[in-house]
């Protein structure tokens, strides 16, 4: 029985341990997101971090225009950062699960 529980853990570290890795790749995968056919382009991390917004020099004398392409493009690159992300997270709790009665759900 403790051989059981002594692998179950180690297993779980494991997981823990190839989530943590999966976290630091998710750091170097960028994501564009862009609004304005291209006028506003936001760069983000699949961990959902912003890294670069640039923005097309003639939306600079629209403030109105420019707050509306902003939201979308920063909505279409954190969807984009967010799907990966959760892909790649389940990917990786999904390998270093123990067997675990009733937790096939998981799996």
């Amino acid at each position: 029985m403790f051989g059981d529980m002594e692998n179950m853990m180690a297993k779980l570290k494991e997981a823990q341990a190839k989530i943590e890795e999966t976290k630091e790749r998710l750091n170097t995968i960028f994501v564009d997101g862009e609004s304005g056919n291209g006028k506003v382009v936001v760069t983000v991390t699949a961990n959902r971090e912003i890294k670069n917004i640039a923005i097309d020099d003639e939306l600079l004398y629209d403030k109105e225009e420019l707050e509306d392409y902003l939201i979308i493009a920063l909505n279409d690159a954190l969807k984009k950062a967010n799907e990966i992300n959760e892909a790649e997270m389940a990917a990786a709790a999904k390998g270093g699960l123990p067997d675990i009665p009733g937790m096939d759900m998981f799996k």
